[in-house]
């Protein structure tokens, strides 16, 4: 036996018998809380979210809806996350995320946002549900509702003729102990009738007032959505953690060219420090030095660098650099002005300094799924390359194309994960971990 699970009843404490579809008190029982063998026979439930609680009349005010998840299946985990990107929202974006209590219920969500200042008209929300297993992906549903805000001086009839003229399966039903009322004089007294309309159906009704007149409220609408579940690529599983955890490292070869240059150095951060090389004073991750007759020189035209110079950062969807330095830079051969960041793309050139040229130069080479390469076109073009990645971030085999220069496409899909770095293999799938060994050339 089990207590009433009757979520409009929460304090009922009448107990349900094995097959009973509902308490002595008459609260029928969801079906999440039924045994297998109890179930109605048919189709499961499709899984849907439900929306309840939009009032149209408060156009220009802050509006707070109801969203219950409805129709999952059983094996889905019991944190299912949402996200919901309208031009509604604050940022552009509302997350939130649904729970299951000890009966096996959604704990449902509400959603605020604000019309004000927003033009009339419909507004799409898209919805994406997912479940995760760490940061991987497991299931995924998405499905686009339609908000509309309507014009300050819109009558309460115009605005639901307008709304169920664009979803077919609106209910104006008595939702969370509302009710719809259509009131008119009839026979000189009065006439009160409560409308419940649900499951995407639509009340009706003829009126013929005396006197002409038919007043009509509507408390709130409700409508249903379904969820449309996306496959998920399968993604490949990385060890728990890295052989050799490093936030820096390289990669050496025997020998160099431009295109392979002998060291491939590695670095994992969320913003980069680029400065000069100076064994008393480094403070910059990515250290550069001048190159002049072919070796490294720290001393001479170097010490125009300055100890940060400038700072390259994850900007929305891509990289930009900022000039932090005394001395300036150049991007694409014109100085951005100092802490004025520059978007980067690829082929964009980078010169230290905009007072002396050809100290170092730098080209961004390629653009990867989880970071940015950087190649030398100066006279250390045969001795370094440097690979900036996004730090706990695996590519997935669904990345796409790395986009790249002829001069880095030799070079593997390589990314930071579990506390050191990899190099991807999109034939296969596979990855392996990366030690800092010499290795040949022909190899990296």
């Amino acid at each position: 036996m089990k207590k009433c699970s009757d979520p409009a009843h929460p304090y009922c404490t009448q107990w349900v018998l094995p097959g009973e579809r509902a308490c002595s008190s008459g609260h029928p029982q969801p079906l999440a809380a039924l045994a297998d063998d109890e179930l109605p026979p048919g189709p499961p439930p499709r899984p849907h979210i439900h929306i309840s609680g939009f009032d149209p009349r408060a156009s220009g005010g802050r509006q707070t809806i109801k969203v219950e998840l409805r129709g999952m299946p059983e094996d889905a985990p019991a944190a299912i996350t949402m996200a919901l990107a309208s031009a509604l929202f604050p940022g552009g974006v509302s997350r939130h995320t649904f729970e299951r209590n000890l009966q096996g219920h959604w704990r449902p969500q509400f959603v605020e946002f604000s019309a004000r200042d927003k033009e009339h008209g419909q507004y799409r929300v898209e919805a994406e549900l997912r479940c995760s297993h760490g940061k991987q992906v497991r299931r995924r549903w998405v499905c686009t509702l339609i908000i509309l805000v309507p014009r300050p001086d819109a009558s309460l009839t115009e605005i639901h003729q307008t709304f169920l003229a664009t979803h077919k399966n609106v209910s104006v039903t008595a939702d969370d102990g509302s009710i719809a009322r259509v009131s008119a004089q009839a026979g000189g007294g009065r006439l009160d009738i409560g409308v419940n309309a649900r499951n995407a159906s639509i009340a009706r009704l003829d009126l013929d007032a005396r006197d002409g007149k038919v007043a009509v409220g509507f408390s709130s609408i409700a409508w249903d959505e379904d969820l449309i579940e996306i496959e998920v690529p399968e993604q490949p599983d990385t060890p728990a953690t890295h052989p050799h955890p490093a936030t820096s490292g390289e990669i050496v070869a025997s020998e160099g060219n431009a295109d392979t240059p002998r060291h491939v150095r590695l670095f994992a951060a969320a913003e980069f420090v680029l400065g000069r090389d100076d064994p008393h004073d480094g403070v910059a991750q990515v250290r550069l030095a001048h190159y002049g007759a072919g070796q490294r020189d720290t001393g001479g035209l170097t010490r125009r660098l300055s100890a940060r110079h400038a700072i390259i950062r994850r900007s929305g969807a891509g990289f930009e650099i900022e000039d932090i330095s005394r001395y300036g830079l150049l991007v694409d051969g014109a100085w951005p002005g100092k802490h004025q960041p520059m978007p980067l793309r690829l082929g964009t050139r980078i010169e230290m300094t905009a007072s002396v040229r050809g100290i170092v130069q730098l080209v961004v080479s390629a653009l990867l799924p989880t970071g940015i390469v950087l190649h030398r076109e100066d006279q250390g073009a045969q001795d370094e390359c440097f690979v900036l990645l996004a730090p706990g971030q695996h590519p997935g085999h669904d990345h796409g194309p790395v986009q790249s220069l002829p001069r880095a496409a030799r070079l593997p899909l390589l990314f930071h994960h579990n506390h050191g770095f990899w190099r991807f293999n999109p034939a296969t799938g596979s990855q392996e971990a990366i030690v800092p060994v010499s290795i040949p050339a022909n190899t990296i």
